[in-house]
């Protein structure tokens, strides 16, 4: 069965060129032009990667994403000409588990959407419940949770969650990170691992400015503590 890719852009053109495209790689697409018709679409057809431009008149893509992650593990490209640094950082941690800068080819669209349909089809090695202070990691099931209470998690997210947690006391470097948690045809550059880190921290954590699982290890990366 084709994967479903849900395009949201304001640009009619935006969307035909890349429908055409993708269509043509097998994946079944649906177009929505503004934020609020994307939460509507996502909600009845479970897409499974949202392809989500930035700059959209109304609700724009970082309120759609916000929104999604309340209640949505989706994978979601977040699409934008902004190219600064803390523009990335910005779009990571609303939610996204990849940015794509205009203008892009198509080819390196197809490889970011494939990578995060692996990311999210991938079944952990490590062992199907690790059990870490008040949390319980499913790694078969990719699910959390903290205190009884299930924590919703991005694909990304909980893999740099189970690499840590797998090896509690290990020292992770950024770069470890990003090989254990990311497709090689990601693109990746350091601070992404802490703009996702600063997003983990902000779901398992009681006290975000002293974190008692995800401990920062300055000048060289991240381990796990507190157990």
């Amino acid at each position: 069965m084709a994967e479903h890719i849900l395009l949201v852009d304001d640009e009619e053109k935006v969307l035909e060129f890349i429908s055409s495209f993708l269509q043509g790689e097998g994946y079944h697409i649906t177009t929505a032009h503004t934020g609020i018709e994307a939460l509507a679409i996502a909600k009845q057809t479970k897409p499974a990667v949202i392809v989500l431009d930035w700059m959209m008149p109304g609700m724009n893509g970082l309120d759609v994403c916000r929104e999604l992650r309340k209640n949505s593990k989706v994978g979601i490209i977040m699409v934008t000409a902004k190219s600064d640094e803390i523009d990335k950082i910005i779009g990571l941690e609303s939610g996204a588990d990849d940015y794509i800068i205009k203008p892009f080819s198509l080819r390196e669209l197809l490889a970011r959407i494939r990578a995060v349909i692996r990311r999210l089809n991938d079944s952990p090695s490590a062992e199907d419940h690790l059990v870490r202070g008040d949390l319980i990691i499913s790694a078969s099931q990719y699910r959390v949770w903290k205190q009884g209470v299930e924590v919703e998690m991005t694909p990304t997210e909980f893999k740099l969650l189970l690499t840590l947690a797998a090896k509690p006391g290990i020292v992770y470097s950024r770069l470890q990170l990003l090989n254990a948690a990311l497709d090689d045809d990601f693109i990746n550059v350091e601070r992404t691992v802490d703009a996702h880190i600063s997003r983990l921290r902000k779901k398992i954590e009681d006290d975000i400015t002293n974190p008692k699982y995800i401990q920062t290890v300055y000048g060289f990366g991240y381990r796990f503590g507190g157990v």
